[in-house]
């Protein structure tokens, strides 16, 4: 299989969870830009959460990333084993225990279902889950001939030019055919899959206090993409303009500051990011900024690099935002989602009004006892989606 050059063709198209908290079984259409919505309680932090956990295999910790949550217990849906509505009680479980996760696009997909150890209950990793299952497949859900690749529990088969083959490398309860599959006929999808999802970044309410790291000078060095943290905002800030994408980041402070200009100052290695404000003798330090003012800059510095990740995915990006910024962060998102891939997780109506206006896609989720659900999600507007047995 030779390596696409579409871009288009390898954005998400679905978003697949079963077990996970709330998300009794979800299928989200995905699409450039996807807005995510709800009442409070509905899931939505649920799924953010279910994508970052299927980010961590792209780095191979998402038996770690469970394990931190409390093991597959915490993480678990509480409810009925089949969801009843309101007020069923949960019963002992007769299936086996699975949080399955999974993504597809037109190009690639990817499904891993973690379950519970078979290990000693005296074993210090006890609360570590085991990959069950995993499958690579082409096109936009799993099927039988689509699978490249398809792990059951130790064993991998691998389909070639003249069929399935199956692996002599046996692989360990928390090894993932993504980072520890070896067979050299595999290896263009597993490096391809593994490396996207290893670049998705999420952007989950930065800090903003007086000891926040974007206030702070730091070493500056080149930078791709801003850390979770923001600690290297001024790096960003500045490979994005030397590489000769400026304009955007000004437009995009010009909108949400009428005539102000960031810049970048440096002293011995250490950058510092300032913001010239008309009427004002000098430029702010980020020390200086409020909390709303630096909350926008580091949104603007994490959605317009220079050279955007395949995914984006931000988590309630309006908090402590003034309303006179929310239409400047529509339009930031807007702006975003023609380079990449954005989805974005809201609570306020006008962020999603905005959004809704620029062409993105809204997904409203619901809760009535029966899990999260997709709001008015009919049985054949579901995309399709098929969960491997074990």
């Amino acid at each position: 299989m030779s390596e696409p050059s579409d871009t288009m063709g390898r954005m998400l198209t679905t978003l697949a969870v079963a077990g996970y908290r709330s998300l009794v079984d979800v299928v989200v259409p995905l699409h450039p830009l996807t807005v995510i919505t709800g009442a409070n309680g509905t899931g939505k932090s649920n799924l953010y959460r279910a994508l970052r956990l299927l980010a961590e295999t792209g780095h191979g910790r998402a038996v770690s990333a469970i394990a931190r949550e409390g093991g597959l217990d915490s993480v678990l849906w509480a409810g009925p084993e089949t969801p009843q509505g309101a007020g069923a009680q949960g019963t002992v479980r007769t299936r086996p225990v699975s949080v399955r996760l999974g993504v597809a696009s037109e190009e690639l997909g990817y499904i891993i279902d973690l379950g519970l150890p078979q290990t000693d209950q005296r074993s210090l990793f006890s609360r570590d889950p085991e990959i069950k299952r995993e499958q690579v497949f082409t096109g936009p859900f799993a099927r039988p001939g689509t699978l490249i690749i398809d792990r059951q529990r130790g064993g991998v088969r691998v389909r070639g030019d003249d069929g399935w083959v199956s692996s002599t490398q046996a692989m360990g309860p928390g090894q993932s055919v993504l980072l520890d599959l070896t067979d050299g006929s595999a290896l263009w999808e597993t490096v391809s899959l593994r490396q996207r999802i290893a670049s998705w970044r999420f952007y989950d309410h930065f800090r903003t206090d007086a000891a926040a790291p974007a206030r702070l000078p730091q070493v500056g060095t080149r930078t791709r993409w801003l850390s979770d943290d923001g600690h290297d905002l001024a790096a960003v800030w500045a490979t994005t303009a030397e590489a000769g994408r400026g304009a955007p980041l000004d437009a995009a402070v010009d909108r949400a500051f009428p005539g102000s200009r960031v810049r970048v100052a440096t002293t011995d290695g250490s950058f510092r990011l300032q913001l010239q404000q008309p009427g004002l003798l000098r430029p702010l330090d980020a020390s200086e900024l409020s909390d709303g003012t630096l909350r926008f800059l580091l949104l603007t510095a994490a959605l317009l690099p220079a050279d955007p990740p395949p995914l984006l995915v931000l988590n309630e990006p309006e908090a402590s935002l003034h309303e006179s910024l929310i239409a400047p962060l529509g339009a930031l998102l807007a702006e975003a989602a023609t380079q990449t891939q954005v989805i974005v997780v809201t609570h306020s109506a006008s962020l999603r009004a905005a959004l809704a206006r620029a062409g993105g896609e809204v997904v409203e989720l619901e809760s009535q006892g029966f899990g999260t659900r997709v709001r008015d999600q009919l049985p054949l507007e579901r995309p399709s989606w098929h969960w491997p047995s074990r």
